[in-house]
């Protein structure tokens, strides 16, 4: 198409024209066509997890991670997270549910 193009001479001084992509390109664009339907994820991101962050961090006492090591450190948030998450669903369903829910 570069051949019969008007605007040929502006692109390339080429007679002919190479595109190449990256092999993952069609995730950029994806990415791309979201951000363009919802133009402010921020505001959804606000909503739903800088809540979280902000009540684990008060309960940790808005300080540093106990542990060491990158593997004690995703073990202690790992704790931190599932406390947060069943004091969640017994706030929502209660704490009898919840026991009943959970596979014994």
């Amino acid at each position: 198409d570069c051949q019969t193009c008007p605007i040929q001479r502006r692109c390339t001084s080429g007679t002919e024209r190479r595109i190449t992509r990256w092999e993952h390109e069609h995730l950029i664009d994806a990415m791309r066509e979201r951000r363009a339907r919802d133009p402010d994820p921020m505001t959804l991101r606000r909503c739903t997890v800088e809540h979280v962050f902000g009540t684990l961090k008060a309960w940790m006492g808005t300080t540093h991670f106990l542990t060491r090591r990158l593997k004690n450190v995703r073990t202690e948030m790992a704790l931190n997270v599932l406390a947060y998450n069943m004091k969640r669903m017994i706030s929502l369903i209660g704490a009898r549910r919840l026991m009943e829910a959970i596979p014994g």
